[in-house]
């Protein structure tokens, strides 16, 4: 017995419904994929000409240093940190450039 028949309306919208949410669903994952890498991209990188950093310790505190146009890089707190080296002729100078005490 052969079926030649059309299958239901209903089946046609049950179908587009799951493939419509399997669409939203993976969009959702591109997007999140898409952010995190764009997050990352940028990450130790010189803000200045892109490239890798490394890190120097100085005085205990460890500054992003870029290998290319010298650069120096300075996280959350360290310039703090850098407050509290012994006041040299230097350390008054960059404490002065950023109104440290």
């Amino acid at each position: 017995m052969a079926t030649d028949e059309k299958p239901s309306r209903n089946e046609d919208e049950y179908f587009a419904k799951v493939n419509a949410e399997l669409i939203k669903a993976h969009r959702v994952r591109l997007d999140s994929a898409r952010a995190t890498q764009e997050r990352t991209q940028f990450l130790n990188k010189c803000p200045k000409c892109g490239v890798e950093l490394f890190e120097k310790e100085f005085h205990h505190v460890k500054l992003d240093v870029c290998a290319t146009c010298q650069g120096m890089w300075l996280d959350r707190g360290e310039l703090e940190m850098l407050s509290h080296v012994k006041r040299s002729a230097v350390s008054r100078f960059v404490g002065s450039m950023f109104g440290l005490k």
